[in-house]
């Protein structure tokens, strides 16, 4: 018999590895996560059922862990029904009582506020005695579900306690939530005080739009195929526009959205991450530093427009009827100061200065109450340089497009012309479409689920490092210190598509906006 341990001098084999199961990489060791602000809504709609769906897919270790962290009068046992609910509502795989057994076993919870003393140390008393119960070798993530203004606080509640320092041979690892920071210096002081803490290395911040399917898809798509990335550059491109659209109003985000506006919310991490992937050279690996190179160097030969009154658009939705149903205007939102010039739309044009896009400008939107809920990347190419068709033959057939549905209805949708069945030549655009829930049988799991995965085995890939935060924040905030300087946003209606300016941002470039 092959012995499984070292006895013997012969090496340890594992009988049960397969080497063709390609989840054996993927399947986290020993560990626990501890989630700091784990009453918010974040933590009960998306961390909580993340964690079971993990674990119900058998990608969690048997011994897994979970502390929450709050400020709740609660035992262990109330903790746990808390997680039960939010998966029973939540969760994207069935409910199966023998996961839940397991998983319920390794949780734990721990009442205090950020500056307690007291429950810092009740705080490493429970990772040591879960160490010991549960075998979670002394590895832990500590995810800050809280905001941004309690991070100082956090981490060095952290390294006073000596919970960041992990045990030799272990690891201790920090993840943050958005927003970091509100501009360049706030970011940059953010990091100061993260880093003072954790290493680089070991801060994982998370953009929940990089654990899709569909953004990661733009990788594959374009560097494993040799049909696009030859026609992916500025002498085939006309242009590039990226949206993401919302047709829900802030709900009870008031607090946290008045001063912060569409722009900060979504294209400083969000779209500029979109660009960065759809306009970056190929990297050598797939390791997260090559990654982050290649994105650096795009987000880097950004530039600006001269002139931001003419290229940049800033809205903010009135009342209007969406969904069937009359919605109130932004300034009548309950706890929104009614003389906010926080914009709820963003519109914004951007040119790359390398060999590969010079000329090729990128359009990013976003907004809040429009048409219908949609994030996509479209790449326009140009028209045919000579048309041996009449006019009239034409003049149905748009630009050839190739758009990535990030959400919803996943896929990638090709335009381009075809002719009109019958006796005369009529040209009119006609679709190819890929859609993941039609092309494969597994479901996309949540975004969440492949984060809290990455973070758990130390993978880095889909992270923003520290650099790529402050040189998005570089972009951004000239532009709004040129809005805070300029006017009010543009008022739009309601399940409309954003202010008239927009639209007129793109006719004095002659284009369009895409209507998703």
């Amino acid at each position: 018999m092959t012995p499984l341990s070292g006895e013997s001098g012969v090496p340890s084999v594992n009988l049960l590895r397969d080497a063709q199961d390609r989840r054996l990489p993927r399947i986290a060791g020993p560990s626990g996560l501890v989630i700091f602000g784990v009453t918010g809504d974040l933590s009960r709609k998306k961390l909580m059922p993340a964690v079971y769906d993990l674990a119900n897919r058998g990608l969690l270790p048997p011994g897994f862990s979970l502390v929450g962290f709050a400020r709740r009068d609660w035992e262990h046992e109330d903790f746990a029904q808390v997680v039960r609910d939010a998966v029973r509502e939540h969760a994207r795989t069935p409910f199966r009582e023998e996961v839940w057994e397991q998983l319920a076993q390794g949780m734990r919870f721990v009442p205090g506020v950020f500056d307690d003393d007291e429950a810092f140390s009740t705080l490493k008393n429970t990772i040591e005695a879960l160490d010991k119960e549960r075998g979670t070798g002394g590895n832990f993530a500590f995810y800050l579900s809280v905001p941004p203004k309690f991070f100082p606080t956090v981490v060095q509640q952290l390294k006073k306690h000596g919970l960041s320092d992990a045990p030799e041979g272990s690891w201790r690892r920090a993840v943050v939530e958005k927003p970091f920071g509100h501009d360049l210096k706030s970011a940059q002081e953010l990091n100061q005080v993260v880093h003072g803490v954790f290493r680089a290395s070991q801060v994982f911040r998370i953009d929940h739009y990089l654990g899709k399917e569909t953004v990661q898809n733009i990788l594959a798509l374009r560097f494993a195929n040799t049909m696009f990335e030859p026609l992916w550059n500025r002498s085939y491109v006309d242009h590039v526009q990226i949206t993401m659209a919302e047709d829900i109003g802030i709900g009870g985000r008031a607090g946290y959205y008045d001063g912060i506006g569409s722009a900060r919310d979504v294209i400083q991490n969000h779209l500029l991450q979109l660009l960065a992937l759809t306009a970056m050279e190929e990297p050598s690996s797939f390791g997260a530093k090559a990654l982050v190179q290649e994105k650096l160097k795009v987000l880097n030969a950004v530039r600006l427009p001269d002139d931001l009154g003419l290229h940049t658009v800033r809205g903010q939705y009135t009342a209007g009827w969406q969904g069937g149903e009359k919605v109130p205007g932004y300034l009548d939102e309950e706890g929104i100061n009614p003389h906010s010039k926080t914009d709820t739309y963003a519109a914004i044009k951007l040119e790359i200065d390398n060999r590969r896009w010079a000329g090729v400008p990128f359009y990013l939107r976003t907004g809040k109450r429009l048409g219908r809920r949609v994030t996509e990347i479209a790449v326009v190419f140009q028209r045919a340089p000579y048309s041996p068709f009449n006019a009239t033959d034409t003049q149905e057939l748009g630009q050839n497009a190739l758009v990535i549905r990030v959400q919803p209805d996943e896929g990638v949708t090709i335009r381009f012309g075809s002719k009109v069945p019958g006796t005369s030549m009529e040209i009119r655009d006609v679709t190819m479409d890929f859609a993941y829930g039609e092309s494969f049988t597994e479901s996309s799991p949540e975004a969440y689920e492949r984060l809290i995965l990455d973070v758990l085995l130390g993978d880095a890939n889909l992270f923003p490092r520290h650099q790529e935060v402050e040189r998005s924040w570089e972009i951004l905030d000239p532009v709004e210190e040129y809005w805070e300087a300029h006017g009010r946003p543009e008022p739009y209606v309601a399940g409309t598509w954003g202010p008239k300016a927009a639209d007129e941002m793109l006719k004095r470039d002659g284009r369009s906006w895409r209507r998703p």
